[in-house]
């Protein structure tokens, strides 16, 4: 308030004239003269520091462990309540908050120490934490350099860890590296940095790769033939025990015994795929799976409390995921329903000004988009947009074709839409909004027609795969390059579907679930833009279609998402498996 910012004034000026004071602060050959009485209303350490520890008639008083210019800060901060925090000062001032028992400084230093956290100074923040014990600062930088662990191996800081520190980051679950074979490197370049004294730690390193999880032409042509490896029988019977593991992983496709297995485990994957909803079995279901791309399999999430819902659009936003329009036989919804993944809980935001079944939904600079869809009598061409921060949709321009059942994806600060039905036929035109005009416009239509497709951006491009022409479900994918408004085909899917979920995680496209032109699926597979390949990946456990996919990051709690970490009871079958394997 005004009269303390008030007082405050007086007594820095009082201070820095050098009036009334009655104790002098030296540091180093600086004197700070200072008044007893205002540094102990600040901090009980000072308190004690002029009663307890000094007799009553001393008025110098040195102060050792910090430098004058850190003096200075603090006392500023005592007497005006200003701070001034750089990354030149900030853990001197640390160290000196900290002495002084000067919470709100120490808690102001932490912060921008948390801020300031950065693949090449992680290491060394995480090192501080040692000289200045700080609980929170200690945990988020060791979290920092689990999760960004491929980028702390290529600077300087990583190669003066101490075997122990080494030890301690690579065994932890929560490491992400979309290879194991990153932790072996990584091992390999940490030795060679200094041999001679870190060579007679490499077995200790090795038994730490999750070696099961790499793969045998890789173990045959690199770890094998590794130098440190070929001159220790220890690490080549570590090795050869892996490799057994890795053949009965592939012969029963990996039944999740091997898991508890540490050199078999999965390491947490940094996001988690959900499928949520959808049409099965003749019902709408309210099922939610999480898929584990570490483990290649998916874990049944869902909250009994979400009434079932398909043909709607899911979107990941601010550490929720909304559920946005939809169909459940009886209803269209213009409803929204947001589920908060910590702690599992749903809750309703504001409902769009239309009902859309068959939407199209996406996500861009913090602000969801619906588009198109039906409404029970008529296909739209409308499209709204929902601001979290004020819990409210307003109309955007609409956009040229009526829409249902297309797909959208965020691109290149523009909302893509491609595909879809209007009504009368399946469409092969597609266009983009852009936000700053509240402009649709029309480019090139697509190699096909394409209603329940699935659009993504992905690698560089805006991917548009499988859908119903009006005859057949497709297989076949085509990928629009904006620099030449034009559509060029690339491998087909293994299956052909129409109405699944699409997504991108860790620089693969996924494609779940739908309709092949015979029945609904669980069958899930995905395309490596580098390959140019589809592969195979493992089914969900609820066969449907209109179901729609999000991808989830960054939560506290991640673990809960994948199946390593959920311990699921073995099938029967994998109990045969597991019992006729050991």
């Amino acid at each position: 308030d005004s009269s303390h910012k008030w007082l405050s004034s007086v007594f820095n000026e009082l201070r820095l004239e050098g009036k009334f004071t009655d104790a002098v602060l030296k540091v180093e050959e600086v004197e700070f003269p200072v008044h007893k009485v205002i540094l102990c209303n600040c901090t009980p350490y000072f308190r004690a520091f002029f009663t307890r520890w000094a007799n009553l008639e001393k008025t110098v008083f040195r102060i050792s462990g910090l430098s004058p210019d850190t003096m200075r800060l603090i006392l500023d901060y005592v007497y005006a309540g200003s701070l001034s925090v750089t990354e030149n000062n900030v853990q001197e001032l640390l160290i000196a908050a900290d002495q002084f028992n000067i919470l709100e400084v120490v808690h102001v230093c932490c912060s921008f120490l948390i801020e300031m956290l950065r693949p090449n100074n992680c290491i060394g923040i995480w090192n501080f934490t040692t000289v200045c014990l700080h609980a929170e600062l200690r945990s988020k930088a060791f979290s920092f350099i689990l999760e960004h662990f491929e980028e702390v191996v290529s600077c300087d800081e990583f190669l003066l860890l101490s075997v122990e520190e080494l030890t301690d980051i690579i065994e932890k679950d929560s490491l992400i590296a979309q290879k194991e074979s990153t932790v072996f490197e990584a091992i390999l370049k940490w030795i060679a940095h200094s041999p001679k004294e870190r060579e007679r730690h490499f077995f200790a390193l090795l038994i730490k790769v999750r070696m099961a999880l790499l793969d045998v032409e890789y173990i045959r042509n690199t770890v094998l033939t590794n130098a440190l490896v070929q001159k220790n029988k220890k690490c080549l019977s570590f090795i050869d025990a892996a490799t057994k593991i890795i053949h009965q992983m592939d012969t029963f496709r990996a039944p999740l015994f091997h898991h508890s297995n540490p050199i078999a485990r999965p390491r947490l994957p940094r996001a988690i795929l959900l499928a949520i909803g959808g049409w099965s079995g003749g019902d709408p279901t309210n099922g939610i799976e999480a898929y584990d791309i570490r483990a290649n399999r998916w874990t049944n999430v869902t909250t009994e409390l979400e009434r079932p819902r398909a043909y709607h659009g899911a979107a990941f936003l601010n550490g929720y995921v909304y559920c946005v329009g939809g169909f459940d036989r009886v209803e269209h919804f213009n409803s929204v329903r947001r589920f908060n993944p910590v702690t599992h809980t749903w809750q309703e935001v504001a409902p769009m000004y239309c009902r859309r079944c068959y939407v199209s939904v996406t996500v861009l600079n913090g602000c969801i988009y619906a588009m198109g869809g039906f409404d029970g009598h008529l296909r739209l061409n409308t499209a709204e947009y929902f601001r979290p921060e004020i819990n409210q949709w307003s109309f955007i321009a609409p956009m040229h074709e009526q829409r249902s059942d297309a797909s959208c994806t965020a691109f290149q600060n523009k909302v893509y839409i491609c595909g879809g039905f209007n009504g009368q036929e399946c469409l092969q035109t597609a266009e983009y909004y852009s936000p700053e005009t509240d402009q649709w416009t029309t480019i090139t239509s697509m190699n096909s027609q394409r209603s329940g497709i699935g659009v993504i951006a992905y690698a560089g491009h805006v991917y548009a795969v499988g859908g119903f022409d009006g005859n057949n479900r497709q297989h076949s994918v085509e990928a629009y390059d904006p620099l030449t408004d034009s559509w060029e085909n690339v491998a087909s899917m293994i299956t052909p579907r129409s109405n699944f979920g699409i997504e991108v995680i860790e620089d693969r496209l996924f494609v779940v679930g739908g309709f092949n032109g015979f029945t609904t699926t669980y069958n899930v597979e995905y395309y490596n833009a580098a390959t140019n390949e589809w592969c195979m990946a493992r089914d969900m456990e609820i066969f449907r279609s209109a179901v729609s996919c999000c991808v989830i990051s960054g939560l506290p709690n991640m673990a809960e998402y994948a199946v390593t970490y959920n311990f699921l009871p073995l099938s029967e079958e994998e109990e045969m498996e597991s019992s006729s394997s050991s």
